[in-house]
């Protein structure tokens, strides 16, 4: 015996049950899906922290490392629960907008919080049962099924039913070297090669003396192929554009009362006075009244201020009438507009807000408890055309529209008419002083690394601000502040690879590989039982 062992403190036989006890309550069923939901809400900090990106790698091969031990049964409760709270602590604001603005109940609220997400967990829920069957035995195929399960589980929830991919796994990375990968397999792409590097962590056996070290040299050559690739420009410089982008700091329970109406209209032109960028972008909604409501000599004199040469706008305004139907618009003024039908460049959005755009098929009774102005919305064209300042083209996109990288994707095909400059028009008010405005900056940034193009986004309450086309902010206005954010912005122009087969095929591709890995796995496990 060593001195070191006969020195040690000896375990008494009460302090070893009691070990066992503690151990025993931490493998009970409820405890340990209580264990994964708390896990699932820890790892969304990564969404905010950007410096913690490493705490996502950790919280998936712990549900990796738990799955690869359950039964498929088993494994789908881990998922599910992995996912409630993930999307419970990741998308809670939506409580403030039903609750503070909508006036519905506060149990009702929280209610319906819960519900959607537990409704989105259902897919990683059967993503992880997935695993649990036909896992591979070797420990590089079993993360290899994990990553595919993993993409298809994001892919589905990105995109059935509209799609609310708000807290897709990559968007945790985009601070960290992994980001590079992002201009060549997107988001979902980028959260798949996340889940494989976590699950070979998960399922190799780390107690063993070297089993952490194939998953580690697999992710230090990740985080360094990745920050090499991420150095690649597809895209080159066009032209600097002087840019003003509005921020009106409007309460959102005065945005649409009529008391306010007038002196926000009033805040705006001021606004619209003082700015004195080339191209100049209010917020969504930013004039909060129906276009043919809107006063014609107030139209006329903000009209005239860019009828001159090297001065153009582009203004959030609903449009359209009970006949027509209604649109969430974004209108462009410029000197060439003078010849457009109604002297103006018209974008209509196109990717609508469940409840809020449009109200689904059997759910009106739900959106009549709440006081809060929706309707059912047009919905403008997929490619619609960008606005053309000077020479660059400026594409404009409004509310959680950044939030679906493949649509914006379609516009740069074909690449002759690819914009140069993403513009983003939203008002994160309705969500209050929450994470929602910084998780929505992390959107924008993943679509300017996706693309290689500058976004700038023109926000009522948050955040404003330029990104470049690496997803940096090179300026930002405080939130929840009024003022006028005066920079400048270099458009690109070129495709990424992300762009060329977006453009071209949507997310087909990802579906693909993510259904032929996951088939190959299942063929492999019958024919190998």
């Amino acid at each position: 015996m060593s001195d070191d062992a006969a020195d040690a403190p000896a375990v008494t036989a009460g302090e070893a049950v009691g070990t066992i006890d503690a151990l025993d309550v931490l493998r009970r069923p409820a405890v340990e899906l209580a264990l994964f939901l708390a896990l699932g809400a820890l790892h969304t900090v990564a969404f905010v922290a950007g410096d913690l990106w490493p705490l996502q790698i950790v919280a998936i091969a712990l549900l990796a490392w738990r799955v690869g031990r359950s039964s498929p049964r088993r494994a789908a409760a881990l998922g599910f629960a992995f996912g409630v709270g993930w999307l419970c602590a990741g998308t809670w604001w939506l409580y403030v907008s039903m609750h503070r603005y909508g006036g519905l109940a506060a149990w009702l609220a929280a209610l319906a919080v819960l519900a959607l997400s537990a409704f989105l967990s259902l897919y990683l829920a059967a993503a992880m049962a997935a695993v649990s069957r036909w896992r591979p035995r070797s420990r590089g195929g079993a993360a290899l099924l994990f990553a595919a399960a993993w993409l298809l589980a994001e892919l589905a929830r990105g995109v059935i039913l509209t799609g609310f991919p708000w807290v897709a796994s990559g968007y945790a990375q985009v601070d960290s070297p992994l980001a590079g990968l992002a201009s060549s397999i997107g988001v979902y792409g980028l959260g798949a090669v996340v889940a494989g590097l976590s699950a070979a962590f998960g399922f190799s056996p780390l107690r063993r003396g070297r089993g952490w070290l194939a998953p580690a040299i697999a992710l230090v050559v990740a985080l360094l192929g990745a920050a090499l690739l991420g150095r690649i420009d597809y895209t080159t410089p066009t032209r600097v554009v002087t840019i003003s982008l509005l921020q009106g700091n409007v309460p959102q329970q005065e945005k649409f009362a009529p008391q306010y109406l007038q002196g926000g209209l009033e805040a705006t032109a001021a606004q619209l006075a003082a700015a004195r960028g080339e191209l100049v972008v209010g917020p969504e909604t930013v004039i909060p009244v129906l276009f043919s409501e809107l006063d014609e000599p107030y139209w006329t004199a903000l009209v005239a201020r860019f009828r001159v040469p090297g001065r153009a706008a582009i203004l959030g305004i609903p449009m359209g009438d009970p006949e027509q139907g209604y649109t969430n618009s974004a209108l462009g003024l410029s000197p060439a507009t003078m010849s457009l039908p109604g002297g103006y460049y018209r974008y209509d959005k196109h990717h609508l807000v469940p409840f809020g755009e449009f109200v689904p098929d059997g759910f009106h009774w739900f959106t009549r408890m709440m006081n809060i102005p929706l309707g059912d919305f047009n919905r403008g064209p997929l490619t619609a055309p960008s606005f053309v300042v000077d020479s660059e083209r400026v594409a404009p996109n409004i509310c959680y529209e950044d939030l679906f990288g493949e649509e914006l994707a379609a516009r740069f095909v074909p690449e002759s008419a690819a914009p140069t400059i993403l513009a983003n028009l939203s008002n994160i008010g309705w969500f209050g002083r929450t994470i929602a405005i910084e998780q929505h900056l992390r959107i924008s940034r993943m679509r300017s690394l996706e693309l290689q193009r500058p976004m700038i986004r023109a926000t009522n309450t948050g955040a404003t601000a330029v990104i470049d086309y690496h997803g940096v902010v090179t300026h930002a206005l405080p939130p929840f502040t009024a003022g006028i954010l005066e920079g400048t912005v270099e458009g690109r122009q070129g495709l990424t690879p992300f762009a060329q087969w977006a453009g071209r095929f949507d997310l087909w591709p990802l579906w693909a590989i993510g259904l032929v890995l996951v088939a190959a796995a299942a063929l492999r496990s019958r024919a190998d039982p």
